[in-house]
C-alpha cells in the first residue's frame, strides 16, 4: 500500500553563503496509513520546517516529497494546491481561520473549492462541529470564539472530507486537558480510518498518543525503532535517541 507521506533525503537551506542556515539535512521519513507520528525536538531544530515541507507549503532545497506516491516536484502549482485540498488536513498553532467566514464556512470552503455542493458541504461541516461539541457555534465568526473553540474549528476543517494526511502543529496548545484529550481521540479515530497523522509537539503527554516518536536535532531526524520507556526520555540528555546506535 502506498504511504500517505514519504520524505526522501529532504534538505532545506535558508539564505546563501556564510549566513546560510540548514533547517533540515537529509531527512528521511515514511508515515504509513493508520499511523500517528509525533515529532519532537528543541525550538529551532527544524520541526516546523519539516511539517510545512511535508504539506507542500514550502519547497525543499533538495530531496523528494511524495504524497500518496505522487512526487510533489513534478506537479504544477495548481496541481499542488488541488492535492493539498483533497489529501491534506492542517491544524496550525495560529488556526489560520478566515475572519470574514463563520465557523462552518471556514470548514466547508475547501470542500466547495473542490466541487462539493454547498448543501452537502454544510452537512459535513455541521457534523464535524457536532463531533467536537461546537454545533451551537456553527454560525459564529472566529473573533466570537475562544482560542480553544477556534482550535477545534481548525481541527474540524482538517478532518472533514476524505483527507489521507493530517499535519498538526501543537494541536492541543490552546485547549484544557479535557478538550485536548477529545481532540487527540478524534485524530486517533481518523488514523483508525486509514489516515496518517504527523504531530509536532513539545508535550510528552501528547507524544504518548503516537505510534512512533521522531526526534529532530539540528535539522537531522532520528527515528526510534524500539519501544521507549516514555516520551519524556526524548528530552533527557543521553536518552535513548542519542548515540550512533539509534541512528
Amino acid at each position: 500500500m502506498t504511504a500517505p507521506l514519504e520524505l526522501r533525503g529532504v534538505s532545506k537551506t535558508y539564505g546563501e553563503g556564510p549566513a546560510a542556515v540548514q533547517a533540515l539535512i537529509g531527512a528521511d521519513l515514511t508515515v504509513a496509513a493508520g499511523e500517528m507520528v509525533a515529532v519532537m525536538g528543541p525550538s529551532g531544530s527544524g520541526k516546523s520546517t519539516l511539517l510545512t515541507i511535508a504539506g507542500s507549503l514550502e519547497e525543499p532545497t533538495g530531496g523528494e516529497v511524495l504524497i500518496e506516491g505522487t512526487v510533489l516536484s513534478g506537479l504544477s502549482r495548481d496541481d499542488r494546491a488541488r492535492l493539498r485540498r483533497r489529501h491534506i488536513g492542517y491544524v496550525f498553532q495560529d488556526f489560520n481561520l478566515l475572519a470574514g467566514l463563520t465557523a462552518v464556512e471556514n470548514i466547508t470552503m475547501p470542500l466547495e473549492l473542490d466541487g462539493v455542493r454547498s448543501r452537502q458541504a454544510r452537512r459535513q461541516g455541521l457534523a464535524a462541529l457536532e463531533e467536537l461539541g461546537l454545533a451551537d457555534r456553527a454560525d459564529s465568526f472566529p473573533d466570537e470564539l475562544s482560542g480553544g473553540q477556534r482550535q477545534r474549528v481548525a481541527l474540524a476543517r482538517a478532518l472533514v472530507g476524505e483527507r489521507r494526511l493530517l499535519l498538526a502543529d501543537e494541536p492541543t496548545g490552546a485547549l484544557d486537558s479535557h478538550s485536548g484529550e477529545g481532540v487527540m481521540r478524534l485524530i486517533r479515530s481518523a488514523c483508525h480510518g486509514g489516515a496518517a497523522a504527523v504531530l509536532v509537539t513539545h508535550d510528552p503527554q501528547l507524544a504518548s498518543w503516537a505510534d512512533r516518536v521522531v526526534f529532530v536535532r539540528d535539522g537531522e531526524i532520528v527515528d526510534s525503532t524500539t519501544p521507549l520507556p516514555g516520551p519524556e526520555s526524548l528530552l533527557t540528555p543521553g536518552g535513548p535517541l542519542t548515540g550512533e546506535e539509534s541512528r
